[in-house]
C-alpha cells in the first residue's frame, strides 16, 4: 500500500512522536510510507513545557518526515492538503490526541480524493482538560475519517457518542521497546545516585505532571505508609511544581520523595523503571497511558486507579493491581497489598507473556487487516 502518516515526528519529542516513529518503522518495511509532520506543532506561548523538540540527550529516531503543516496557519492547511492529494496515497493515517489539532488535520483530510482511505488512531476523543470548543472540533475532525483505531473501550465509547456507526477496531497499546533492555536494580539506582534505596520499597511516578494524573493522591498515600516506602517522581511539570513541593513539605515526607522534575531523556528511562519496585498511575481521569507501555516493556508491574481504560491493559492481581477507587485510601491499600504479598516476581513473569502478544508487528498486522476491512479495494499486495 501507499501510506501517508500525518502526525508529529522527529524533531518533536514525547510519547506521540515515539509512537509514530515505531509504527512507521514497522510499516515502511512492508509498504511505501511517507511521514508528514508539523512545521509548527504548538505556538510556544501555548506549550506548557520547556521545549517541544528533541535534545542532544534524547535517543530519538530521526524519521525522514516532511515539515509541512502549521497548526495556526490556515494557508499551510491548504498547501499540505494539495501536496498529499497530488501524491494520491491509498491510506492517510493520523494520530489524534487533542482537539487543538482538529482544524488543521480535519481540513487536510477533507480535501483528499474520495478513493483515499482516512484512518485515525485515537488516543483521546474527550480531552482530560475540557475546553469550550472540544465538541465542535471533535465533530469536525471525526466526520472526515473513514475508520478509527482505538486502544481502550473508553475511547471507543467516546467515539460512538459522535459517530455511533463508525468502523472501529480496538487494538491494545503496543509495548514501548525503544528505551533499551533491562538493567540490574543496583546499576539503575547507582546511575540515579539513589543507592541508599537498595533495601527500600520504591514507588515510581513517571511522566508529565498534570493535575489529572493524581500525584497529590499518591503523596497523601505515601504519608500514610511506613518509612520503608519511598517515592521517585520523574517528569516535567506542566504547571507549577511548587504546589506539589508544598504538599510534600506539609506532609513531612520530603526525605522519602526523590524528585527529578524535568523532561526525562530517553537514555535515562531504563534507570527509573529498573530501579523501582512498582510504577503507580494514580490518575483521576484517563483513557490509556503510554507510561504503562514503558513499564510493561521493563516488566515493571503497575498499580493504577480504575479510571478510563487503564484496567484494560492491566490484568488485576495477575500482572498488576487496579485500586478500588481513585482515592488515597485505595492507593494505600493496594501498595501495602502488593508488597506484603510479594507480587513483583509473579507479576513481572506475567508481563513477559503480555509483551509477546502486544508487539508493534502485531499492532501493524491488525491495522492492515482493518484497512482492508474498511475498504477491500485498497491494494494490499
Amino acid at each position: 500500500m501507499k501510506i501517508t502518516i500525518l502526525s508529529t515526528f522527529y524533531p518533536f519529542r514525547g510519547g506521540i512522536a515515539q509512537f509514530n516513529a515505531l509504527l512507521y518503522g514497522v510499516l515502511e518495511k512492508r509498504h511505501s510510507v511517507q511521514a508528514i509532520t508539523f512545521k509548527r506543532q504548538y505556538p510556544q506561548i501555548l506549550f506548557p513545557g520547556k521545549t517541544q523538540y528533541v535534545t542532544e540527550n534524547d535517543v530519538a529516531e530521526a524519521i525522514p518526515s516532511k515539515p509541512w503543516l502549521d497548526t495556526i496557519n490556515p494557508w499551510s492547511y491548504w498547501r499540505t492538503a494539495m501536496r498529499i492529494k497530488r501524491d494520491a496515497p491509498d491510506v492517510i493515517i493520523t494520530k489524534y490526541w487533542m482537539t487543538f489539532f482538529a482544524p488543521s488535520l480535519g481540513f487536510v483530510l477533507g480535501k483528499q480524493h474520495k478513493k483515499t482511505l482516512r484512518i485515525a488512531i485515537l488516543d483521546n476523543v474527550l480531552p482530560h482538560e475540557r475546553r469550550f470548543f472540544d465538541h465542535a472540533f471533535n465533530r469536525y475532525f471525526l466526520r472526515r475519517n473513514d475508520g478509527f483505531v482505538v486502544m481502550t473501550e473508553k475511547v471507543k465509547k467516546d467515539l460512538h457518542r459522535y459517530r455511533p456507526d463508525a468502523p472501529c477496531i480496538l487494538i491494545p497499546h503496543p509495548v514501548y521497546n525503544q528505551f533499551g533492555t533491562k538493567i540490574e536494580r543496583s546499576t539503575a539506582l547507582e546511575r540515579l545516585n539513589l543507592t541508599f534505596l537498595h533495601d527500600k520499597k520504591v514507588l515510581l511516578f513517571f511522566g508529565i505532571i498534570r493535575d489529572y494524573k493524581g500525584l497529590d493522591l499518591l503523596l497523601n498515600a505515601l504519608a500514610g505508609l511506613s518509612s520503608d516506602y519511598h517515592l521517585v517522581i520523574a517528569g516535567e511539570a506542566y504547571g507549577d511544581f511548587r504546589v506539589y513541593q508544598s504538599l510534600i513539605d506539609s506532609l513531612g515526607i520530603a526525605q522519602r520523595c526523590h524528585v527529578f522534575e524535568r523532561y526525562i531523556d530517553d537514555q535515562e528511562v531504563s534507570s527509573f523503571f529498573c530501579g523501582a519496585d512498582v510504577c503507580v498511575l494514580p490518575y483521576k481521569t484517563a483513557t490509556q497511558s503510554g507510561i504503562a507501555g514503558i513499564a510493561q516493556h521493563f516488566t515493571l508491574p503497575l498499580i493504577a486507579t480504575p479510571v478510563g481504560g487503564l484496567g484494560e491493559t492491566i490484568a488485576h492481581d495477575q500482572n498488576g493491581l487496579i485500586t478500588e477507587a481513585a482515592d488515597v485510601e485505595s492507593l494505600t491499600n493496594a501498595v501495602v497489598y502488593y508488597f506484603e504479598n510479594q507480587k513483583k516476581a509473579p507479576f513481572s513473569s506475567a508481563l513477559e507473556d503480555y509483551n509477546a502478544e502486544n508487539s508493534w508487528e502485531s499492532f501493524a498486522d491488525k491495522l492492515e487487516n482493518f484497512i482492508l476491512y474498511v475498504n477491500p479495494e485498497v491494494d494490499g499486495n
